[in-house]
Parts: C-alpha cells; structure tokens; sequence
C-alpha cells in the first residue's frame, strides 16, 4: 500500500471513530443519574450518569492521522428529573452531557472525512494501476 493510500486510510479509521464515540453519546442521551455530591463521588447503590467521550483527532509523523478518545469535561449536567427515584431533594439529577446538534455535526463531519479519504484511496488505485499500464 503507498503512502497516500496509508494517510487515507488512517483518515477512514478516524472518521469511523468519530461515528461511534458519537452514536454512543446519542444512544446514551437520556442515561441519567444521580447527583455527585460536593466531593464529585455518587451515594452507593445510586445509579451514575453516562459519561459521554470526545475524539481527539491529531496528526501523526509522517502524514496521516490517530485519534485517541477521552470523557468529555464536564461530562454531567444537573436537570430537573423529579419523578427520579434517584432525584436529590430539590428534583435534580446527572444527565450526560451531550449536544445532540454538535453530534449531528460530527456525523455528518464523519461521513464527509470518509467518503473524501475514500475518493483519495480509489484515486491512488487509478495512478498505480496507470503508471503500471504505462510501463507494461
């Protein structure tokens, strides 16, 4: 595989990384919890919130690119959950952190990333097999 295909390629990987952390945070959305107390700890036996990631997307020595994921900061909100069995005493519990309009963003983000380093990679293909044809 060239190194074009390679750059491409880790951009694929990328972009499949980022459709996941971010199906995973909207699949979870409604996952709440109870409140941390004041030492950031929850009650035993309480449930917790989910705790949605973010992708870290960097570039890498050589061309191409890595991600790495990590737990959003912050990655509660407090909301008014009164019916909550798990609610504190003013109705409010943990909800994950997510905006659902940034990870519509980020998908569609995904697919644009993937199907451009796609096009790249058929491109490399047409080149290689040319310059083969070419020296045929």
């Amino acid at each position: 595989m060239s190194s074009i295909s390679t750059i491409a390629l880790s951009g694929m990987n990328a972009a499949v990384r980022r459709l996941e952390v971010s199906a995973s945070n909207v699949a979870n959305v409604m996952s709440t919890g109870a409140l941390p107390g004041a030492d950031g700890t929850v009650a035993p036996g309480a449930p917790q919130a989910y705790a949605p990631f973010d992708v870290v997307q960097t570039a890498t020595a050589g061309g191409g690119t890595q991600t790495s994921v990590r737990t959003s900061n912050p990655s509660t909100v407090a909301t008014s959950d009164p019916q909550a069995p798990f609610a504190n005493q003013d109705g409010q519990v943990a909800a994950p952190n997510v905006d659902l309009s940034q990870e519509m963003v980020n998908q569609v983000l995904a697919k644009y990333s993937f199907t451009a380093n796609l096009k790249v990679m058929n491109a490399d293909d047409q080149m290689t097999k040319t310059l083969i044809d070419v020296m045929a």
